[in-house]
């Protein structure tokens, strides 16, 4: 056993979002005598649910409904915890984070959650007043103000996030197209069909599409305010905004570990444990590279930090070996459920429902017996069902004809050969 009066290590985590909060919580939770805490976030709140900003937009929650902790919890936990303070530097030889303020911190261990950074398209124009992205409060904030005047919205990119932000501004009144590079909805979340039928929805619900339109450039008026977007085709043809929002994907924010000479590639290369070439310092969430993969969604940022804070606790080796993710989108009564990998191949055996008139679609596919994606729409209830199975990599083979229809098929279908099993064998 390790003496329990052994000095307390400094640990310092940068990023204050969910990842890098997630962390110390599990931290808190299973070894709260190892670390003086000491937090630093660019943002001014004491933290928030970033996932949460959708409803927030479309009126359903308010900001105070969806923050996790105030300060206070922080001093309670005895965490000192500076907001609006990002780190500028760090010193690796002196084990040192000094802040954009000038503040030198020691630290004995480090966690960079540093998140991740909207893509802004590089197009003429994308620096005007009126254009913006959909990553934080501030962004909410400016597109709530936007909104009052009503007017007209558009959303660069056809994914959750644009989507989620499309139909938030809907509610607020603004009238909105989606403008998307593709010529489906959520290319990487849905197949055609799924896809065909969620534009449809949203298309009742009055917001408009342009599809397969590249941004030549986004124009504005006089004052230089945006007032609109031209597109690359054969006419030039435009569209009349008076708020432009851009949603086209993240990327993850590595300036810091790169300039303090971590290695990266397309984010922060760490490895089993979540640490990276410097084993003092461990890396976790949106900015992180594992084996090759980069993650945008809030579960596998939860094993992460999992595995991250049971290192740091040192309780044995536990490992992080990637993550199946899973989508659903937050737009009122559109349910939709999406996870693993759905391309059709070879080696794939696809089962498709539809009941086109109802807006029920479900695609599952296989490969060897077992379920690699599944996409439903319309009747998303069995989706964290399935997902168990995926995750588990459970042989589904014997009740593959009844997978179609869920759950409670499945288990009333065992039942019964059970039964007929046991009648033979009496």
């Amino acid at each position: 056993m390790h003496d329990n009066h052994q000095p307390k290590l400094d640990l310092v985590v940068i990023g204050n979002g969910m990842a890098g909060l997630r962390v110390i919580e599990d931290l808190l939770e299973i070894a709260p005598e190892r670390y003086n805490i000491i937090v630093f976030g660019a943002e001014p709140h004491a933290s928030y649910n970033r996932i949460m900003l959708s409803p927030v937009l479309a009126g359903d929650k308010a900001f105070a409904d969806i923050q996790i902790h105030d300060r206070r919890w922080y001093e309670a936990n005895g965490i000192t915890l500076y907001t609006g303070e990002a780190v500028a530097t760090i010193d690796r030889r002196r084990r040192m984070v000094i802040s954009a303020e000038g503040r030198e911190v020691g630290y004995d261990r480090l966690v960079l959650a540093t998140g991740s950074r909207p893509f802004i398209i590089p197009v003429p124009g994308h620096d005007r007043p009126g254009v913006i992205s959909f990553r934080d409060i501030t962004d909410v904030d400016d597109m709530v103000k936007a909104s009052e005047n009503g007017g007209k919205a558009v959303v660069i990119g056809g994914g959750l996030l644009g989507l989620e932000a499309a139909y938030g501004l809907h509610k607020r009144g603004m009238d909105v197209t989606i403008v998307h590079l593709m010529d489906q909805l959520m290319e990487r979340q849905l197949d055609p069909a799924a896809a065909a039928l969620l534009q449809h929805s949203l298309a009742q619900r009055g917001l408009s599409f342009r599809m397969g339109a590249e941004t030549a450039a986004i124009t504005g008026d006089d004052a230089g305010h945006v007032n609109g977007l031209r597109f690359k085709d054969a006419d030039d043809s435009t569209l009349d905004a008076d708020l432009v929002v851009m949603a086209v994907g993240i990327r993850p924010n590595i300036d810091l570990a790169k300039a303090s000479g971590l290695h990266c590639d397309k984010g922060i290369v760490v490895n089993d444990t979540m640490q990276t070439y410097d084993p003092r310092i461990y890396a976790v969430g949106e900015c992180v590279e594992h084996r090759k993969a980069v993650y945008g969604l809030v579960a596998p940022l939860w094993d992460q930090a999992k595995v991250c804070a049971n290192h740091l606790a040192w309780r044995g080796h536990s490992q992080y070996d990637g993550s199946v993710t899973a989508t659903q989108l937050k737009v009122t009564g559109i349910d939709m459920y999406s996870a693993g990998d759905f391309a059709d191949d070879e080696a794939a055996d696809t089962l498709t429902y539809a009941d086109i008139r109802r807006g029920v679609y479900k695609r599952i596919v296989l490969r060897e017996g077992r379920i690699a994606g599944v996409v439903l729409y319309g009747d998303t209830r069995d989706g964290p069902w399935y997902f168990k199975h995926m995750q588990a990599g459970t042989d589904v083979s014997a009740f593959r004809d009844l997978l179609l229809f869920g759950k409670a098929f499945v288990e009333t279908g065992a039942d019964e050969t059970a039964d007929e099993h046991d009648a033979e064998a009496a």
